[in-house]
């Protein structure tokens, strides 16, 4: 079970790959990516992303480039479910609301029929 901090590096490290399976990336541009709460620090990344290689979800290489620390990240097929997952639940759940929305009109609509064929 992934943290919520763990959750927002996964996404933002699946935004970065951009579809791809691995990207070569900062922890400035996953923190960039990321809402900024006030807690985003390198070390705090790195930890993340520790713990999501340590849960099979990435590939992490560490390197340097220019005296700036990169990470080498490759997405695994685990990594990659749980971003469709998530985006596929978050579907689901605006697909039940739009169909309550729909029932929701259509026993307004039928209320004001009733009302109007039996109107006195």
């Amino acid at each position: 079970m992934l943290s919520r901090y763990e959750h927002r590096v996964m996404n933002a490290v699946f935004a970065l790959c951009d579809g791809d399976n691995g990207c070569l990336v900062s922890p400035l541009d996953i923190m960039s990516i990321m809402p900024t709460d006030g807690d985003n620090t390198t070390e705090r990344v790195e930890s993340a992303l520790d713990a999501l290689q340590s849960g099979g979800y990435v590939d992490v290489i560490t390197s340097e480039r220019r005296g700036e620390r990169m990470y080498v990240i490759s997405l695994r097929p685990d990594g990659i479910e749980k971003i469709r997952s998530a985006k596929r639940r978050r579907r689901d759940i605006a697909y039940k609301i739009f169909l309550a929305f729909i029932g929701a009109v259509a026993t307004f609509v039928f209320t004001l029929l009733i009302k109007a064929i039996f109107k006195d």
